[in-house]
């Protein structure tokens, strides 16, 4: 049968109230917090995606499927469900499942981001223009 020592009282102790004296500093709004250039893989095209119910969604008008584990990233870069964005209509970059071809890693794009131009529609685009990673852009030939 265990049983719990002066020490191990005091040290319990000691771990709660440091939690409770360190609770507010860690409880302050991320989102005020920027991140900084998010980087995107050289598979990522853009879209206009509309979340339906989940797993449904239309990018670029077209029907199709959230895979299974699929990611969706928010405009400060957390994660988010898809429930909480259906109906709403935005902005992304988006990579493709290679074996089912369903939609894998999504990214609501920022003003900023949403603005660099070209950025391929199609993977026909992308397997012909150049990815520039540490550029975050593409170049057409």
């Amino acid at each position: 049968m265990f049983r719990c020592t002066t020490s191990c009282v005091s040290a319990c102790i000691a771990a709660v109230l440091c939690l409770a004296v360190s609770g507010p500093a860690c409880a302050q709004d991320l989102t005020a917090v920027p991140y900084l250039t998010r980087h995107f893989t050289a598979n990522a095209l853009r879209g206009e995606i509309v979340f339906l119910n989940s797993p449904e969604v239309q990018i670029n008008g077209h029907a199709t499927r959230l895979s299974p584990g699929s990611r969706i990233r928010n405009q400060q870069n957390l994660m988010v469900l898809p429930g909480s964005l259906a109906g709403q209509k935005w902005r992304v970059n988006y990579t493709l499942d290679d074996v089912s071809g369903q939609i894998k890693d999504v990214w609501i794009l920022d003003p900023a981001e949403a603005k660099k131009d070209p950025w391929p529609k199609t993977l026909q685009e992308a397997g012909s223009w150049r990815f520039d990673f540490a550029g975050q852009r593409w170049i057409k030939p």
